[in-house]
């Protein structure tokens, strides 16, 4: 299995934690915050960017790494996802067809077009290490007859993106300092779909792999079954990402199961509202294993920090950790300020970066091998 990707911004030791730098920005952080986190990567989206600050101010100001002072790995995501949510959420707000996803978002001036062409045009463009396939995202509780079709339409798209990666690397000269580019695997909760998902889009030669759909149930548990024979079905020498798996139980056991790379805006929303991330013990103390009661969340607002003198974690290395206890974290998430929000993400993020030095010490992989859907 792979263990390190080497990509024109610099290595990505994995497995790895990136989070999501939507608009260009990990919210209430810089560029420095974050490698002092031990960030190594992050994500930013097509959607999003291509409204705002749109595509010409990114090339303006130089591409994504000059515009955001970052010098690691970016990896973009097409923007299917967004897209989608907002159609299936909002459907007059625009429309899907085999051609691409036209849409219109509340407050904007004008519809955007996003087809699998346009979506690796702009990432090229934007200088992204890791490029992702435009996919036709479903609910894993979609019926059946809409996941076939947006597996069928997820392959179209793939050759599409293939034909158009391909295009742009030889016209821009890329050669070897060319990025990466993912497929993006659907299917919902359907094996015999994502089966079918997987062979059509090995056949293109991707250099690794995405997760595509919600990896969550209705009921918000981890669709392990799905996650599991997804990962089973792909060579374990190519990467795999588990796009949108954030949660820290969630990161663990889809890293057992062999997926090296996860995003998510789950750890540093959590940071901003006062959910903040700690091991249950330090990590440092013989015998610590992740496996058990490992995890726990402390709430900044419960009245029993108010003058508490300890840090956040234990052994906790980061810049909140060792220079502000929890009882001045609580006064600063009661009077509202904002410097709260960089001290919480910053401990959320370490946490993130710590628990992949863990499982990259582990040596987490596959445990399982694909069988009949």
């Amino acid at each position: 299995m792979i263990t390190t990707l080497v990509l024109n911004h610099g290595p990505l030791a994995l497995p790895a934690f990136l989070p999501d730098a939507t608009f260009g920005v990990v919210r209430a952080v810089d560029a420095r915050d974050l490698r002092e986190a031990g960030v190594a990567g992050v994500v930013m989206n097509v959607f999003h960017l291509m409204q705002r600050p749109g595509s010409s101010t990114v090339a303006a100001l130089g591409g994504l790494h000059r515009m955001a002072a970052w010098d690691g790995p970016i990896v973009t995501d097409s923007g299917g996802f967004q897209a989608y949510s907002l159609i299936r959420q909002q459907p007059g707000s625009g429309r899907l067809s085999d051609e691409g996803l036209t849409f219109r978002p509340e407050g904007a001036e004008r519809s955007f077009k996003l087809t699998p062409e346009k979506s690796i045009q702009l990432q090229l463009a934007y200088g992204a290490d890791i490029v992702m396939c435009l996919d036709d995202c479903t609910h894993v509780d979609a019926p059946g007859e809409e996941q076939r079709v947006a597996v069928e339409r997820t392959i179209r798209w793939a050759r599409r993106c293939r034909d158009e990666f391909d295009r742009q690397v030889r016209q821009r000269r890329l050669g070897a300092a060319r990025p990466l580019l993912f497929g993006v695997v659907q299917g919902g909760g359907d094996l015999a779909l994502r089966r079918h998902c997987v062979e059509a889009l090995l056949e293109l030669d991707f250099d690794g792999f995405g997760f595509g759909g919600w990896p969550l149930d209705a009921q918000g548990n981890l669709l392990h079954e799905v996650l599991r024979f997804t990962r089973a079905l792909i060579p374990s020498h190519l990467p795999m990402h588990a796009l949108g798996v954030g949660h820290p139980e969630s990161v663990v056991a889809c890293a057992r199961m062999g997926y090296q790379l996860f995003d998510s805006a789950l750890p540093t929303r959590d940071a901003r509202t006062g959910r903040l991330y700690a091991f249950s013990a330090d990590p440092a103390t013989p015998g610590f294993r992740l496996a058990g009661h490992w995890f726990e969340t402390v709430y900044i607002a419960d009245n029993k920090h108010i003058k508490a003198t300890t840090p956040i974690a234990p052994g906790c290395d980061c810049h909140t950790c060792r220079h502000y206890p929890l009882g001045y974290l609580h006064h600063l998430h009661r009077a509202g300020e904002t410097v709260f929000l960089r001290l919480a993400t910053i401990h959320n993020l370490r946490f993130m970066t710590r628990l992949m030095e863990l499982l990259r010490a582990e040596g987490a992989g596959p445990q399982v091998s694909a069988s009949g859907a």
